[in-house]
């Protein structure tokens, strides 16, 4: 399956609390109703802290 792209992504990352870390990200996208797809993609994000939104998208683009 593809890795979602950034925009999707963000779509079920609105209200998120900044800094967060990849759990936060995952529970919270979940909690939106994110499908399989924005799932496997946040699952497959670095274990770090995302200071902001654009670091995430960031994250995102360098995932293989």
């Amino acid at each position: 399956m593809a890795k979602a792209n950034p925009i999707q992504v963000q779509k079920f990352l609105s209200g998120v609390d900044y800094p967060a870390n990849k759990d936060e990200l995952v529970d919270h996208a979940k909690s939106k109703g994110a499908d399989e797809n924005i799932m496997q993609t946040l699952e497959q994000l670095p274990d770090e802290d995302y200071e902001t939104p654009a670091d995430v998208s960031k994250a995102i683009g360098q995932i293989k």
